[in-house]
């Protein structure tokens, strides 16, 4: 789900989302630029992150009729999108900084090693991200090294996850492969491929464990009907609860 941040008062500025064709429409707020993704669904919706607006729509509809339908819901977008820049933080790359990982805060600790010392690493111990970097790296390769560990830190969970709703579901475990969207938390393709957001790794493991039991159950209905959501709850049964959780905490989480 990763978009560039649109507003409505840029009207001639257009920024094309990365995710859907680059799309716009005149409404009585200004310019709204979005991404248009066709899909196989049964009704329109509409997604606003931090990071701009999504608009998935069933193929048999009009773009006449998608208009209609954001002219419709152009209160609620504002709103939301409105909503989304008042929670995003900035993210300072520094010592003492705190960030969520697997639902904990920790913060970061950066030691200075000299360049013969070896290769940069980052350690995990409690309450600390320890972050070894040579004495002449400046913030962005502190951000790289960081970003590096969370995703392959992740990764190693997800998989790990993966395989135990895939047993739970008798399915084959799935490859994982990490996802920098930014208008869902994971996804599942009707070839078995299983892509999960790498931001999850702020997430605590019980929502992680939701969502891998989501895309999951998708192997074996790639909808969202009545069974599908009977095969989630059947092994995870706090799902409703867990994706409003999902939802809250996203608000949250810095802009790394």
């Amino acid at each position: 789900m990763i978009q560039l941040p649109l507003q409505f008062d840029l009207p001639r500025t257009f920024v094309p989302p990365l995710r859907g064709m680059a799309r716009q429409i005149a409404l009585a707020s200004g310019l709204l630029c979005y991404g248009f993704v066709r899909a196989r669904r049964r009704s329109l919706s509409i997604i606003v992150g931090r990071q701009g607006v999504e608009v998935r729509a069933p193929r048999w509809i009009s773009r006449s009729e998608v208009e209609a339908f954001i002219r419709e819901k152009e209160s609620w977008i504002q709103r939301r999108m409105n909503d989304c820049r008042r929670e995003a933080r900035p993210f300072s790359w520094s010592e003492g900084e705190c960030l969520p990982l697997f639902g904990r805060p920790v913060h970061l600790a950066v030691p200075r090693l000299p360049c013969t010392a070896g290769a940069r690493r980052v350690l995990h111990e409690e309450g600390r991200l320890v972050v070894h970097l040579h004495a002449g790296d400046d913030t962005e390769q502190l951000r790289v090294t960081v970003l590096a560990w969370l995703r392959a830190a992740a990764l190693a969970l997800f998989q790990k996850r993966v395989d135990h709703y895939s047993r739970r579901l008798d399915v084959a475990s799935p490859a994982v492969r990490l996802s920098n969207a930014r208008t869902r938390w994971g996804s599942c393709h009707a070839s078995g491929r299983v892509l999960l957001n790498w931001r999850l790794v702020h997430m605590p493991e019980r929502l992680i464990d939701y969502v891998v039991a989501h895309e999951i159950a998708h192997l074996l209905e790639m909808n969202h009907s009545p069974r599908f959501w009977s095969l989630v709850e059947g092994v995870y049964p706090d799902c409703r609860a867990a994706r409003r959780e999902l939802n809250e905490l996203e608000k949250q989480l810095p802009e790394l």
